[in-house]
């Protein structure tokens, strides 16, 4: 989607890049995300109004470190380095970079601004800021101008003699940088003169007027699940196409208590056509056996696709398959972004066949969690449907630990039920970004009715977010936790031992597999 007004995010293989996107989107700017050795012919022919280079993980004094083409500096356009991004264009220039004198430092510290300057318009001269380095400008380059200091850096914030290249150590895009949005805001509007035109309704405007082009007056299949992405999807393609849409719900066997049901409601009551496909021997038999969760990730992918194509064999090749792939899907899956480290193999990317019969819709490939919610209230998507926690496209085949079992998955589906029962009865279920159950492969002992047992371990986790991409574990209170881990030893067969996780995201994922 190209934008007159924008930015473009230069990535270097930060884990925050997405966040310096999603900033610069709040505030009513587009900003679009390119890999590190994007060509200066190509961003010239973008013709954004700044660039923003992120951090990363490497050094830039090593060989083979991601470098930014020079020229790319040179289009006249406003450049903000972060963190390695400063260091980038410090090298460039002919500074010094290297490890940081005081060591690596990952957390809090405080910044003084020095110099009065548009980035810092409105702010006070001691911010709190957040850092996470291991080097550091040693010494910038001739004739650049120190705009802020920190605790520990010297050069915390520079310029470049004419002003178009800007460089802070500190990383503006986290939550725990104060005004750090303040920062990103004047480089983005006062400083490229960014216009601020970007929003959910231009996005669904231009959405629905792509998918029409892009169809054309052919067929389009949606994968839909129930959950909020496909519905979204399948509201916003059905806008589109009308009734050239048909969705298609793939019952794998892997799916939560009530899931059927739910699905063949939500499409009656929006008129729209559905192909159900009971596929659960199939999908159960490809997985006997494996542990593996990239293994699983990738048969569920195939089965995924070829139970689709079972379903239009003959004008498979003429159809799209819309689906609901989102901005975090893609970069924990696949590098296309930049060198980010792979994560996991999303069902709707990576675990996707090379040959497929269809060709891909993904309209909301670039979108963050909370802006696909934005877009279903837009265009009506019940509360109760915008709501719901994310569910994974592997389903519980990536909640269970080992193999995959149509006994183990009962034994989740009970679980689950019970847990997301009480903490809606609780009112925590719209306060918690995601909760769910995990089913272990290790059993415990146990003693229930003066009889010794031993059986399976189940793990909860429930954590707070704003677009899946950072989480905390959330403080579910511990008399809740108590009913919970009752009704679940009293209720489920083959389950006596219930625990917490009390993992953060970083370091953990949000899913366990």
């Amino acid at each position: 989607m190209r934008h007159m007004d924008h930015i473009v995010v230069l990535d270097f293989g930060s884990q925050y890049t997405q966040l310096i996107a999603r900033r610069i989107r709040e505030m009513g700017v587009y900003a679009e995300i390119l890999p590190f050795w994007t060509e200066p012919a190509e961003i010239a022919t973008r013709r954004p109004k700044g660039i923003v280079l992120s951090g990363g993980p490497g050094s830039v004094y090593k060989r083979r470190a991601p470098m930014p083409d020079r020229g790319i500096l040179e289009l006249g356009i406003p450049v903000l380095g972060i963190c390695y991004g400063l260091q980038a264009v410090a090298q460039i220039y002919g500074g010094r970079v290297g490890a940081a004198p005081g060591g690596e430092e990952y957390g809090p510290s405080f910044a003084t601004v020095t110099h009065k300057h548009v980035l810092f318009r409105g702010l006070s001269k001691r911010l709190r800021v957040w850092m996470s380095h291991g080097d550091c400008v040693l010494h910038p380059p001739r004739g650049w101008k120190v705009i802020a200091k920190t605790d520990t850096c010297p050069y915390g914030a520079v310029m470049s003699p004419g002003g178009m290249i800007l460089g802070v150590q500190f990383h503006p895009e986290v939550s725990h940088t104060d005004d750090g949005t303040k920062i990103l805001r004047n480089f983005a509007v006062h400083i490229c003169e960014a216009s601020r035109t970007w929003s959910m309704e231009s996005f669904v405007e231009s959405s629905i007027s792509k998918i029409k082009d892009t169809a054309g007056g052919r067929p389009v299949i949606c994968a839909l699940s129930g959950g909020v992405d496909s519905s979204v999807v399948a509201c916003l393609v059905s806008r589109a196409v009308d009734k050239r849409l048909t969705a298609v719900f793939v019952d794998n066997g892997l799916l939560r208590r009530r899931e059927s049901e739910d699905v063949i409601e939500l499409c009656r009551r929006f008129r729209i056509k559905l192909k159900h496909v009971k596929a659960s021997g199939v999908f159960l038999s490809r997985l006997a056996g494996v542990a593996s969760p990239e293994r699983k990730r990738r048969i569920i992918g195939r089965e995924f696709i070829r139970a689709f194509e079972r379903v239009t064999p003959r004008r498979g090749k003429d159809m799209f398959l819309a689906q609901g792939t989102l901005y975090p899907d893609v970069i924990e899956s696949v590098s296309v972004k930049g060198p980010s480290a792979k994560i996991k193999t999303h069902h709707n990317v990576g675990g996707l066949p090379k040959r497929m019969h269809f060709r891909l819709i993904e309209p909301l490939r670039e979108l963050f969690k909370d802006e696909v919610r934005e877009v279903g209230k837009i265009i009506k998507v019940p509360d109760g449907i915008l709501e719901r926690h994310p569910f994974p496209g592997p389903g519980l085949a990536v909640r269970i630990l080992g193999e995959v079992t149509r006994s183990r998955l009962n034994i989740l589906r009970e679980v689950d039920w019970i847990f997301i029962d009480e903490i809606k009865k609780a009112g925590l279920y719209n306060d918690i970004w995601q909760a769910f159950a995990v089913l272990l492969p290790v059993k415990s002992v146990g003693v229930m009715g003066d009889k010794r047992t031993y059986e399976y371990v189940v793990a909860l986790r429930a954590v707070t977010s704003l677009d899946g991409m950072t989480a905390d574990w959330a403080r579910i209170p511990p008399e809740i936790l108590e009913r919970i881990s009752t009704r679940i030893v009293n209720e489920v067969k083959r389950v006596n031992r219930v625990v917490y996780d009390v993992t953060s995201k970083p370091p953990g994922t949000i899913e366990w597999e």
